[in-house]
């Protein structure tokens, strides 16, 4: 399966803010976009040209896109399923996506990436409702319980994750048992309760041109 090899730093640097990619590195002034906020590239810190619209829209789709770690075609075929939902579609578009198993496992803090926490899920490192999971991509539903196996409940990456997570930052719609590595995914959130700063209904308009 294809997969992005480039340094994860660059993405942020051409979307001009923090997507979060590089876990623990992300929060330290490390992070290379605390010293270059300009696009990477040999003419990034001069570029000056005004933007298009479309321009607008295509930076919007690469932002949400590349948060969540999804090639073109996985968030195309999300958006699809997106649209033949009722309500507004930019807004669906977002909640399907907070219900990715890697997401959530992020989300709670189990962690440090949504990086790091596809490759967990992938070497079978969860269970959801008991059952093990190792598909990234699997969509959680209402009450599902995503907990850490027992011979995986050592892992220091799991662990040091955890260290940084505070009651008061956990989201509404998760819960989380720290003493078993127990997460609960409580309810679809709604838009308003995701931290994700951008603005979806341009990328509605995106692809429906």
């Amino acid at each position: 399966m294809a997969r992005y090899i480039d340094a994860s730093c660059k993405l942020c640097r051409r979307e001009r803010q923090k997507l979060f990619l590089k876990g623990t590195k992300c929060y330290t002034e490390k992070c290379p976009i605390e010293k270059r906020s300009y696009p990477p590239g040999q003419h990034g810190q001069n570029r000056r040209q005004k933007i298009s619209e479309y321009g607008v829209q295509l930076r919007e789709k690469q932002k949400v896109k590349r948060s969540y770690g999804l090639l073109e075609r996985q968030f195309r075929n999300y958006f699809e399923r997106a649209l033949r939902q009722t309500g507004r579609t930019g807004e669906t578009l977002v909640k399907i996506l907070e219900r990715r198993l890697d997401n959530v496992v992020y989300r709670l803090g189990l962690a440090p990436s949504r990086k790091a926490a596809r490759q967990l899920v992938l070497h079978r490192h969860f269970t959801v409702n008991n059952e093990i999971v190792d598909i990234p991509s699997y969509l959680l539903g209402a009450g599902d319980v995503i907990q850490v196996r027992d011979k995986s409940k050592k892992l220091d990456l799991i662990h040091s994750s955890m260290k940084r997570m505070k009651d008061t930052t956990m989201l509404p719609w998760l819960s989380l048992d720290k003493a078993s590595l127990t997460g609960t995914f409580l309810q679809v959130p709604e838009r308003a309760d995701v931290p994700l700063n951008a603005n979806e209904q341009l990328i509605v308009e995106l692809y429906s041109k």
